[in-house]
This record gives C-alpha cells, structure tokens and sequence, in this order.
C-alpha cells in the first residue's frame, strides 16, 4: 500500500542527478517542483542551478516548471530559468501534470518527475504515470503545514529503503 508514495529513485540533490544518463536512455522531458527542490522556499535559483537549467537544454531536454505556489512567485523564479511552467498546479491532482507534459511535448514514457515532498510531488507524478524521483529538502526549516508533513515521510522514506534492499535495486 504504500508503495503508492515510493518514488523510483532518491538522491541527496537535484544538483546530484546524472541527467546525461536519463537522457542516454530515452528521456526528453522534465518537470520539476520548485520550492525546496531547486531552491530555498521563495528563494531564487543559486548559480549551479541556472547552469544546470543551460546544461539540460543544450542536452536537447524539454522543461517545465509545475508548482503549487503563486503565479507570482513561479513567474518570479522562472525570469531567471526561462522555461515553461504552471502555478497552482493542486499537486497531487494528475492534472496538471498531464498538462505541463503537453506543454513541453512529451508523456508518461519519457517524463521525469522531480520533487522533495512524498505526499504531494511524488505521489502526484505516480498517479501520473511519471517516472519520479525524490530529492531532499535543500532548507530543513519549513512552513508549519510541510514541516508536520515530514514526520509520515520519514516512515515512507525507511519502508522505501528496506523494499529497495530487499528488491536488491540500486540507482
């Protein structure tokens, strides 16, 4: 049951991903969350970030931006990354990413997905079909709400763990 919340894979930071790897075997398109997973909450993108974004399109990646904060804040963001995006996107509603997806021109068996929170990122790109993958919080200070949310990932996080032992995956 609640492999439902299991993403497909967990790295310490999207700056850690090998996305020339993903790219080697197939995928063209990435949504991403913002808040926590590219940047501090409400913050602006770091400089390795804005140079990730640059190295993703010269790979030939298609990107979009899919988070449930403001317009306000996800046009903020997206002035610096220059890329396609949806705000408010109700995650884990399906969709909006199904939408964004649409925008860039791609689907479930190319798309990834990228997030820190289980129970709205990764299980919405689950329900979704997409290929998700789980990045830690880059601030450990929060708002109340995800803050309180945290503790139920963490028994989500150990299950994950001990299933990808015993399936003997590795990432």
């Amino acid at each position: 049951m609640l492999e439902r919340f299991f993403p497909q894979r967990y790295y310490s930071s999207t700056l850690s991903i090998d996305f020339a790897d993903y790219y080697k075997i197939g995928y063209r398109g990435i949504l991403f969350d913002i808040d926590n997973t590219l940047a501090p909450h409400n913050g602006d993108p770091s400089e390795q970030v804005i140079e990730m974004f640059e190295e993703l399109k010269k790979m030939g990646f298609k990107v979009c931006l899919i988070s449930n904060n403001s317009e306000a804040r996800v046009q903020r963001f997206n002035q610096i990354v220059h890329v396609k995006y949806i705000s408010m996107a109700w995650k884990p509603s399906r969709k909006n990413y199904r939408r964004a997806m649409k925008e860039i021109g791609t689907d479930t068996t190319n798309t990834l997905f990228i997030g820190d929170q289980i129970f709205t990122d990764i299980w919405g790109a689950n329900r979704a079909g997409l290929f998700s993958i789980l990045v830690e919080p880059i601030q450990k200070k929060e708002e109340l709400q995800i803050f309180l949310k945290r503790f139920p990932e963490r028994i989500i996080l150990n299950r994950y763990r001990k299933y990808r032992i015993n399936k003997k995956i590795v990432s």
